[in-house]
């Protein structure tokens, strides 16, 4: 297995010497025709996200293939003006020059998928890197067996491999890609497996961009649209079968409404679902044993208001509530990454304050209030990745918006005109003017000094 990767890295290596990426029509026609590809085979597409967990075709053309699609379309219309040299404003101490900064490929970028959106996460970063000029060595998800053939099937039709592979396996076809020495790694996954990666990589010092996860905390104040923030609660943290890194991971109410949101929660996942959310076509399930195990263990002794069904032959476990559970408990102890929602009440901000404080920065955060000041504090006196006012979720769809988290819930970000950025080095450039040589920095220096000084501070 070594050999072989080894042996694709070098022909993406060579690919890229050839310069033939440095073609931006060349980079436009690819990125159309991933386009077309997916288009033709979206139905297909939506069949694997079934087959892999049972994910509901909605879901998988709103967050997945459309998702993707749109995102293509933007990077395409856009692509040739993120390209240019970027004219900055020059020092009068290098008069007379201009200055520009140039958009760099990297070279061989690795990139390893999740299996929670096993096609999306994939070819959003994927597209990002082939938008800047890279080679790529795609490792998706082995737990969405399904969705990584059709990516590999895809992405053959349209690129050859001596610019981007897809190279399946587990464990340690992920511990040999780690082995090489890339130019630039992009992970999408858990805080444990991403300290992982940051280790292999360290001894090359390669750049890298973790997107990673954490207890997403959700904050409903006492001014809030209690209905309306429950029924898009209920959308955001069910969706994927509540698999989603910026879903609200727990709930953080003030007590004087709590009775009041659990009651409306109920009524929306009736509204969605249906009395029984198993027969639902509408509500997938959880991706294997393994992850259905370390849900249900979160269960144990707690008290749910709402759900707590499970069926493991079936991978089924309801949307559930758990009311109160303590903060040394299994929920409250690492990201859930499932459909349980824990609801802790405070009485005051500093309680507030005090919960959030046991967890370090968060991928997301969601402020739920009719009270604007409340809510502006709150992005002002907290560190998360990103988030939204009165709904979850959805700032993930602006693509002007970058994704990313922060300390331990990841570093770096991506999405439309960020993912080109993340993918290029940016490479500063002084072009020194020929006309004119001002000896002013040059020996002997006499009594300059204090010109110089005046200069420096100015300019």
């Amino acid at each position: 297995m070594h050999n072989k990767i080894s042996e694709l890295l070098a022909s993406q290596r060579t690919f890229f010497k050839e310069g033939k990426t440095k073609d931006i029509a060349f980079r436009i026609e690819k990125l159309k025709l991933l386009k077309s590809v997916i288009e033709d085979h979206e139905t297909e597409i939506c069949d694997a996200l079934y087959e892999d967990f049972k994910k509901p075709k909605f879901e998988s053309v709103l967050s997945e293939t459309a998702f993707i699609i749109s995102e293509l379309d933007y990077i395409v219309k856009n692509l040739k003006s993120w390209s240019k040299p970027k004219k900055v404003s020059s020092s009068i101490i290098n008069f007379p020059s201009s200055d520009y900064i140039y958009s760099e490929a990297y070279g061989a970028c690795l990139i390893i998928a999740p299996w929670n959106y096993p096609f999306q996460l994939a070819i959003s970063p994927l597209m990002g890197a082939i938008a800047a000029g890279n080679t790529v060595i795609l490792k998706p998800s082995e737990l969405a067996p399904n969705t990584s053939q059709i990516l590999a099937d895809i992405l053959e039709k349209v690129f050859p491999k001596e610019m981007l592979a897809v190279v399946q396996g587990g464990v340690p076809v992920s511990e040999a890609l780690l082995a090489e020495k890339w130019d630039y790694v992009f992970f999408t996954g858990s805080v444990p497996v991403g300290k992982i990666v940051a280790k292999a990589i360290a001894p090359h010092l390669t750049p890298s961009t973790l997107e990673l996860g954490g207890k997403n905390p959700c904050i409903i104040h006492k001014s809030a649209k209690v209905q309306l923030a429950a029924k898009r609660i209920v959308w955001g943290k069910f969706l994927n079968g509540g698999q989603t890194c910026i879903a609200p991971d727990y709930i953080l109410i003030d007590s004087k409404i709590k009775k009041e949101f659990i009651e409306a929660v109920q009524n929306e996942i009736t509204a969605a679902y249906g009395a029984k959310p198993k027969n639902s076509p509408d509500y997938a399930r959880i991706i294997n044993e393994k992850n259905f195990d370390r849900l249900a263990a979160m269960l144990e002794d707690e008290k749910c208001p709402i759900g707590g069904d499970l069926d493991k032959e079936q991978l089924y476990m309801a949307p559930t509530l758990v009311d109160e559970p303590a903060l040394s408990s299994k929920v409250m102890e690492d990201e859930i990454f499932g459909p349980i929602l824990p609801v802790l009440s405070y009485t005051s901000e500093e309680n507030m304050a005090d919960t959030i404080a046991n967890y370090s920065k968060p991928l997301a955060l969601y402020v739920f209030s009719e009270d604007k000041h409340f809510s502006e504090k709150i992005l002002e006196n907290y560190s998360f990745g990103g988030g939204a006012i009165n709904d979850v979720v959805v700032h993930i769809v602006n693509k002007k918006l970058p994704f990313g988290g922060v300390g331990t819930s990841g570093n770096g970000a991506y999405h439309g005109r960020h993912s080109f950025d993340t993918f290029s080095h940016k490479k500063s450039i002084s072009k020194r003017g020929t006309w004119l040589d001002v000896p002013l920095r040059c020996a002997p220096y006499g009594d300059k000094i204090s010109l110089i000084g005046m200069l420096m501070k100015k300019f």
